[in-house]
């Protein structure tokens, strides 16, 4: 078979990029440290700079713990020990929660949207500056009026869609006829009241949502997985323009692929080195959607069907060089992971084409959740950063051990 490097897939392009098998290949577990395993039910990692110290700070919340908590990266020194944290509320059901800046001060503040009898958006802002972070009596929450109690709030994304005001809240819910819209920021953002939400589609079980300019009109548009229901699948909304937004216009809808399928966390990356970035999405059982972008606005649609033996059940997936030799692998995690089944594994790019399937988690572990890649020991590759949300693991992050030095 022709071997191909790295530089020649980039020039080959999307339609020639060699066959997508995968086949399970031996290696070790990583090793794992826990950042926080002391409240139940860690329901995702998302990212941001909460102190300003140039580290990747954490946030997530505890769905059965009943709280939101803030993590301060604490050097590459200490990372590989529990991390500074505050709980910056308590509240029930969060499902999601976000590091954003709503009323423009320079500081982040943490956004969470919690699901169950709960049903509401919450703001918790955090002390004056200068005091301290990890104060949790400092910190205040408040719920936004036009969403309490309305709906299951599953993905909150903070998006600047009318050219006024401030950053404003794209937020999904989850059961039949449930909504994804949006939450527009008042004059003044602190005025909770003020803020009105206009719905923009119906879903059924939104899992993902990410911003990007899909028709290059200048503006961000929509990308959402809808996991459950008649228009299940991968999507993009495109933004109508502030102007529009201004007077809520609609949002055209553009079906992607994977429809009628469970899809669940999607992303998006360059996997071909062609400057496009690629879709691509955990599908169940234990499959990887991606679809590549061609000619006249249409997607071509590609499977990666992972090694079911001794593996969990479809539920995040991200791209990234991990082991440094130029090609972009795949992380992919699962949850319903019982006994002896794996919840996070990773795929290593052939340079001849397909995938070698190779452990990451071990078996400890059952319902993992969303992935993060980054460099949290300052070594210079690439970590993988996840939750486990039933058997007790918690906030977590797996030590790569495949950095290749000269």
């Amino acid at each position: 078979m022709r071997r191909l490097t790295a530089a020649c897939l980039a020039a080959l392009g999307a339609a020639e990029l060699p066959a997508a098998d995968v086949t399970r290949a031996p290696g070790q577990p990583w090793a794992r440290h826990v950042i926080d395993a002391s409240s139940r039910g860690a329901d995702g990692v998302k990212l941001g700079d909460l102190n300003g110290d140039g580290r990747p700070d954490l946030v997530t919340g505890w769905e059965e713990g009943g709280v939101v908590r803030a993590y301060l990266h604490p050097g590459a020194e200490r990372v590989r020990t529990p991390w500074p944290a505050v709980t910056v509320g308590a509240v029930s059901d969060a499902e999601d929660a976000i590091f954003a800046d709503l009323d423009g001060d320079g500081r982040l503040e943490v956004i969470s949207a919690t699901e169950g009898r709960t049903r509401a958006v919450y703001w918790h802002r955090p002390p004056a500056a200068g005091a301290d972070l990890l104060d949790p009596r400092a910190w205040r929450t408040t719920a936004f009026p036009a969403l309490a109690g309305r709906h299951p709030w599953m993905q909150v994304l903070p998006l600047q869609l009318d050219d006024a005001n401030g950053p404003d809240l794209i937020v999904a819910a989850k059961g039949p006829g449930s909504p994804l819209g949006w939450l527009r920021a008042p004059a003044n953002p602190a005025a909770v009241a003020d803020w009105s939400f206009t719905p923009l589609r119906d879903a059924d079980w939104v899992m993902s949502l990410h911003a990007h300019d899909f028709d290059g009109d200048g503006d961000p548009d929509l990308l959402f997985s809808d996991r459950k229901g008649a228009r299940a699948g991968l999507f993009w909304l495109e933004n109508p323009g502030a102007a529009a937004n201004r007077t809520h216009q609609p949002w055209p809808e553009h079906a992607l692929g994977a429809l009628g399928r469970e899809v669940m966390f999607a992303d998006l990356a360059d996997l071909d080195g062609d400057g496009r970035p690629e879709v691509l999405a955990a599908v169940k059982p234990r499959d990887i959607v991606i679809l590549r972008s061609t000619s006249g606005g249409r997607w071509r649609e590609e499977t990666l069907s992972l090694v079911a033996e001794g593996l969990g059940d479809a539920k995040a997936v991200r791209a990234a060089d991990l082991n440094g030799d130029g090609r972009v692998d795949l992380v992919f995690s699962c949850e319903h992971a019982r006994g002896e089944l794996e919840g996070v594994v990773w795929l290593e790019r052939r340079a001849e084409g397909g995938w070698w399937q190779r452990s990451l988690a071990g078996a400890a572990g059952v319902k993992f959740d969303l992935l993060q890649l980054l460099d949290l020991d300052g070594d210079g590759d690439l970590d993988v950063l996840t939750c486990e949300e039933a058997d007790g693991l918690g906030v977590i992050w797996y030590e790569n051990p495949l950095r290749r030095r000269p």
